[in-house]
C-alpha cells in the first residue's frame, strides 16, 4: 500500500525557506505562489549600486531601508556659462553642468525619504537639510491618486508621461554636477515605507495577498523585497531567521512556537498495522555533534552604520571547531541581530535531536507544525513530517530550544558613518594681507575666508561687487572651511622685535569642530600658526583650550609681515582668522579696485539670506612694507639728517650683512614733513637716507615738534601706513 505524505514542513527554516515551504508537495498554495528551486531574490550586497537597466527588478520596500533605486528618466546634461572680467581684468568664461532625472525607489507606496547619499557622501541629513545645492527635489510616494511630475510632463508631453501609480520615485531638477565629475552620481536613499518595524509574516502576507499568515517572529527594521517569485522575495529572510512555516487549510502560516504543547497519549504510542511487527513508542535520533556549527555569525544591514553591513556572532564554546555564517538581507539593529544569531545557533543544536512516533488513525488532526510534548523526553517538539500508511500515523518531531531571555546588548562597532551635521549659515571674512610667500605678488588679490556657525558647514557660492552692489559677478565657491573666531579679551600692546611672553588673548571660535593647536616652530617659520587678529598679524606658540570653543593664545610674535602699525589698536570682538592658504580663496582684482570698497556675498545651502562682507581694498600685498629703524639727527648747520632701514615684500627674514631684495622696479621714498600750524612739505629721495635743508624746515612754518613720515614707493603703490618719526628739538 502506497505511503501518503500529508505534509512535510522543512527543518526549521534554519535551512532555506525552500526546505520550509517548498516541501509542501502538491499543495495548491505552493503551485500558486512559489516557483521551483531556481528562484532568485535579494542578497546582502545587492542594495549598494544604483542602476538604470531596462527591465531591472524593482524592490518593494518595507519598514525603513536604504535603497539605491533605478534611474527611469533623465535629461541631457545642461550647460551653463558664467563670464567674468572686464575693467582691465582678462575676461574669463567658466562652465557648469546640471541634470534633471527621476529615480524609482519602490514598487509599492512609501511614506517619506530621510537621508540621501550621493557617491557615498551625505547629500541630505536626517533633518532633511541639504549639504549642497540640489536645485528642486520632489518625492512621489506611489499612492493610487499620484499625479504626473510637471518637469517630466514638460519635457515629454502630458500624454506621454505616466503617473507611475504604485511606484514611489524621486525627481531631481537641475542637480549641480560639479562635485560628481559632471555626471549623475550614484544615489541611495533612506526610505520609510511603513510605520515601525515589520515581520517576515507581514511581508509575506502583503506579497502573497494574504495567502501567507501568522504572527510573531523577529521584527525587522526594513527590507527590500525583490525576486522572480514570492519565494525569491523572502527566501533570504527565511534562510536566516529562526522561524518555521506550516501548511494549513487556509494557506501557509508561521508556526506559533509559543503555543501550549499538545500532550501525546503514551498509551496509544507505538501503534502498528495489523500483522506487522511491534514498533517502539519513541525512536530518538541525534545528528553527530561534529557536523554542527559551534560558532555562527550573521551579516545584516545596520542602520547605526548608515546601513553598511554589520556582523554579530554566537558560539557554544571559545574554541569552535566548525563555524558557519548566515546573511540576513534586512535592516536590524545590533541587539536584534545578536538575538537572531543566538536563537539560530540554539535552534540548530536543539534540532539535532528528532523523534519518530507512531499513533492510531484517530490522531490525524495533529497538523504539521503542531507543538507537542513527547512522553519521557524534556522540552517542546515541533511536528515536521506526517505520513499515513496502513491506518497508522507516523510523526517526525524535532526538539525546540528552551525559551531564553533577551540576548545581551550588542554594539554596532565602529564604522564609516558620516556625521550628520546641519550646514548652518555662512560667516564671511575678507582679508587684504601682505604677501604670504617669499615671492612678491604680481597682481592685487582679495582673500576670502568662510566658515559656518555650525560644524556641518562645507561651502557656499560667492559673488563680488566693485560698484557698491550695482552689479555682481560670480567668483566660484569658497575654499575649505576656515578657522574663524573673535577675541573675548583685549590683546594689549607689545613689541614686534621680541617674542611677547607677557601678554595673551582669548579667542572664541565659531563652532565646536574648530580647534587651535600649539606649535614650537613659530620661531623657525614665518607661516606656522599665523593669524589675523583685528588688523595685526600674529603668530602663537601656545593654544590652550580653556572652555567650549575658547582658546587662550600665548607665546606671541607680534606685528608680523609689516603689521606692527596695528599692535595698539585691539578691542574685544576683534575678528580672528587663522591664515591657512588652503582655507583662503584668492581672487585677483584690477588695479582700479585699489582704494575702493569691495563687497562679497556668500550663499550656502544653510543661508536663509546671503551673507555679506565688505572692506576698503588697499592691495597690501602690492605695497612694500614701511621702513623701520628711523633715526633723525639735528645737524650743526640747522639741517636734519634722517636714515632708515628698507624692508621688502619679497621675503620676511632678517638677513645679516645683506640687503633684502628690492622687489620693486626702482627704489624711491616719499618724505612728508609737517609741524603744527605749518604747511606740509613733500620730498622724494632714491635711497634710505635724506638731509632736510634748513630752507625746507623754514618753509614749513608753524611751531612745535617736527613729524617726518616716510613711505617706500613701490611699483604699484606706496607703503600703508607709512613710518613716522617725531623730533621735538633741534629742528
Amino acid at each position: 500500500m502506497a505511503t501518503l505524505v500529508l505534509t512535510a514542513v522543512g527543518t526549521v527554516v534554519g535551512g532555506p525557506i525552500g526546505a520550509a515551504i517548498g516541501a509542501v508537495i502538491g499543495n495548491q498554495i505552493d503551485r500558486a505562489i512559489f516557483t521551483p528551486k531556481g528562484a532568485k531574490g535579494p542578497r546582502l550586497d545587492s542594495l549598494a549600486v544604483q542602476g538604470s537597466s531596462y527591465g531591472a527588478d524593482l524592490p518593494r520596500l518595507f519598514g525603513t531601508m536604504r535603497a539605491s533605486g533605478s534611474v527611469i528618466w533623465a535629461t541631457d546634461l545642461r550647460e551653463s556659462t558664467h563670464k567674468s572680467g572686464g575693467k582691465g581684468k582678462p575676461a574669463t568664461t567658466t562652465y557648469s553642468y546640471s541634470a534633471s532625472f527621476a529615480v524609482v525607489l519602490s514598487a509599492r507606496p512609501v511614506r517619506t525619504i530621510h537621508r540621501i547619499w550621493a557617491d557615498g557622501a551625505l547629500l541630505r541629513g536626517a533633518a532633511k537639510d541639504w549639504k549642497t545645492d540640489v536645485g528642486a527635489f520632489r518625492l512621489h510616494t506611489g499612492e493610487d491618486g499620484q499625479a504626473i511630475d510637471p518637469l517630466i510632463a514638460a519635457a515629454e508631453g502630458i500624454d506621454a508621461t505616466p503617473a507611475h501609480r504604485g511606484l514611489a520615485y524621486a525627481v531631481f531638477e537641475d542637480l549641480q554636477l560639479a562635485d560628481y565629475g559632471n555626471r549623475i552620481p550614484s544615489l541611495s536613499f533612506e526610505v520609510e515605507a511603513d510605520d515601525g518595524a515589520v515581520s517576515l509574516t507581514t511581508i509575506a502576507a502583503i506579497l502573497s495577498e494574504s495567502e501567507v499568515s501568522g504572527a510573531g517572529g523577529p521584527l525587522l527594521g526594513g527590507y527590500a523585497a525583490s525576486g522572480d517569485s514570492l519565494r525569491g522575495a523572502i527566501e533570504g529572510l527565511g534562510s536566516a531567521l529562526p522561524v518555521a512555516f506550516a501548511d494549513g487549510a487556509d494557506g501557509l502560516h508561521l508556526v506559533d512556537e509559543t503555543a501550549a504543547p499538545l500532550d501525546l497519549p503514551v498509551t496509544e504510542m507505538g501503534a502498528f498495522a495489523s500483522g506487522a511487527k511491534p514498533v517502539p513508542r519513541v525512536v530518538i535520533e541525534r545528528q553527530a555533534a561534529g557536523t554542527l556549527n559551534e560558532a555562527l555569525s550573521i551579516g545584516y544591514y545596520d542602520p547605526a552604520l548608515d546601513y553598511q553591513i554589520g556582523s554579530q556572532s554566537a558560539r557554544r564554546d571559545v574554541s569552535a571547531r566548525r563555524a558557519g555564517a548566515i546573511d540576513l538581507p534586512a535592516a536590524v539593529d545590533a541587539s536584534s541581530a545578536q538575538s537572531i544569531v543566538e536563537a539560530r545557533l540554539a535552534r540548530e543544536w536543539a534540532g539535532r535531536t528528532t523523534a519518530r512516533l507512531a499513533l492510531p488513525l484517530r490522531h490525524l488532526d495533529i497538523a504539521a507544525g503542531a507543538i507537542v510534548a513527547v512522553p519521557g523526553q524534556n522540552g517542546r517538539w515541533r511536528v515536521t513530517e506526517r505520513a499515513f500508511e496502513d491506518m497508522v500515523l507516523t510523526l517526525t518531531v524535532q526538539r525546540l530550544p528552551p525559551a531564553t531571555g533577551d540576548a545581551p546588548p550588542a554594539s554596532s562597532g565602529s564604522g564609516l558613518s558620516q556625521p550628520d551635521l546641519p550646514h548652518g549659515p555662512t560667516t564671511l571674512a575678507l582679508l587684504d594681507l601682505p604677501s604670504l610667500g617669499d615671492d612678491p605678488a604680481t597682481a592685487p588679490t582679495l582673500l576670502v575666508a568662510a566658515a559656518g556657525e555650525q560644524a556641518g558647514w562645507r561651502k557656499a557660492a560667492l559673488t563680488l561687487s566693485l560698484d557698491d552692489g550695482a552689479s555682481w559677478q560670480a567668483i566660484g565657491g569658497t575654499a575649505a572651511p576656515a578657522i574663524i573666531g573673535q577675541a573675548v579679551t583685549v590683546l594689549v600692546s607689545g613689541s614686534s622685535a621680541v617674542r611677547d611672553d607677557a601678554n595673551s588673548v582669548d579667542i572664541l571660535l565659531l563652532n565646536d569642530a574648530m580647534a587651535l593647536a600649539s606649535s614650537d616652530a613659530t620661531s623657525l617659520s614665518a607661516a606656522t600658526n599665523l593669524a589675523l587678529l583685528g588688523d595685526e598679524l600674529i603668530q602663537f606658540a601656545s593654544a590652550e583650550q580653556i572652555g567650549p570653543r575658547l582658546f587662550r593664545l600665548a607665546g606671541l610674535l607680534r606685528g608680523r609681515r609689516g603689521s606692527e602699525w596695528a599692535i595698539g589698536g585691539h578691542a574685544i570682538g576683534d575678528r580672528f582668522v587663522l591664515v591657512d592658504p588652503d582655507a583662503l580663496l584668492a581672487w585677483p582684482l584690477p588695479l582700479s579696485a585699489i582704494g575702493r570698497s569691495v563687497r562679497v556675498s556668500a550663499n550656502g545651502v544653510g543661508d536663509s539670506a546671503p551673507a555679506e562682507a565688505d572692506l576698503t581694498f588697499q592691495a597690501r600685498a602690492m605695497r612694500p612694507p614701511a621702513p623701520v629703524a628711523l633715526l633723525g639727527t639735528a645737524m650743526p648747520d640747522g639741517s636734519v639728517s634722517v636714515g632708515w632701514t628698507r624692508r621688502s615684500r619679497a621675503g620676511w627674514d632678517w638677513l645679516d650683512d645683506t640687503d633684502v631684495p628690492l622687489a620693486e622696479e626702482t627704489e624711491r621714498y616719499q618724505i612728508l614733513l609737517s609741524r603744527p600750524g605749518g604747511v606740509d612739505r613733500l620730498l622724494t629721495v632714491a635711497e634710505p637716507v635724506a638731509t632736510i635743508a634748513p630752507a625746507d624746515l623754514d618753509a614749513l612754518g608753524g611751531a612745535g615738534p617736527l613729524t617726518i613720515t616716510i613711505a617706500q614707493i613701490g611699483t604699484t603703490a606706496a607703503s600703508l601706513p607709512p613710518a613716522t618719526l617725531t623730533m621735538t628739538s633741534g629742528a
